[in-house]
């Protein structure tokens, strides 16, 4: 492990030690070389004044796809961006995708890539389409819930939550309200880009990260698709602090 690795991942353990004691504010007096971390990080392990927060997670190419036309999207990003990704779902209460990412890639959404603990595993499937066999239904000790419209049974030990759908999908601020109430709180809201491009048009995120590659792909599924306006003026223009993920470019977006 190189010099700056040993500092990261001491200032990482430091930051994640805070998050869990439910600190308020960052420690004085940061050595230079941790700011960027915290400055990134700290703002979702404190959470709002009410300790929630929703942040939407995405990364995209240069020209903002996401996959490639028949879905590969493994690995758009770089190794920086995966470990981002990992410590953002260190740092939250459950992490939230919609049922067609877990068709897609069938993903873990374990943390697996740095030291902390793997959230609550959220997946949206009003219409019953989430298999049994999904990996983030495996039984490894979190709690894993599945959002629905209609009462169908689960696999043991996954609960299962129905809410009302209009032309079948759950409105994100519905999901946010439901899964507050089970004590879930600060949630990471993973993906796919039409969960995510949801949550924003909804209102419903506190904050929206998206890791850009320098990569141009040229086709294939955007990560940001909302209602379209007819004016700039009318274009979602939030605080944006820029970082460097290895060869990665990292916006954070702030909403509210």
């Amino acid at each position: 492990m190189s010099d700056d690795e040993a500092t990261m991942t001491a200032a990482w353990s430091r930051l994640l030690a805070a998050a869990r004691a439910g600190d308020r504010a960052a420690p004085p007096d940061l050595p230079a070389d941790e700011q960027g971390l915290w400055r990134l990080y700290w703002p979702i392990a404190r959470g709002r004044a009410d300790g929630g927060c929703v942040v939407g997670q995405l990364g995209q190419s240069l020209d903002g796809r996401t996959a490639t036309p028949t879905g590969r999207s493994h690995y758009v990003n770089g190794q920086e961006a995966i470990r981002h990704l990992h410590r953002l779902r260190a740092l939250v209460d459950a992490v939230v995708v919609g049922v067609g990412t877990v068709l897609a890639d069938d993903p873990r959404l374990t943390v697996r890539h740095v030291a902390g603990p793997s959230p609550a595993r959220i997946v949206i499937d009003p219409n019953g389409r989430l298999p049994d066999g999904a990996k983030a239904l495996a039984d490894d000790g979190v709690a894993r819930l599945v959002l629905q419209a209609t009462s169908r049974a689960r696999p043991a030990g996954v609960g299962a939550v129905v809410l009302s759908a209009r032309d079948g999908r759950i409105d994100p601020r519905d999901i946010v309200a439901a899964l507050a109430e089970r004590g879930f709180r600060r949630l990471l809201i993973e993906g796919g880009g039409r969960t995510v491009s949801a949550f924003l048009a909804a209102g419903a995120l506190d904050r929206l990260h998206v890791a850009v590659a320098p990569m141009v792909i040229g086709s294939g599924p955007v990560g940001l698709t909302l209602a379209p306006i007819d004016r700039l003026e009318d274009a979602l223009r939030p605080a944006v602090t820029i970082h460097r993920l290895g060869e990665d470019v990292l916006f954070d977006c702030a909403f509210g």
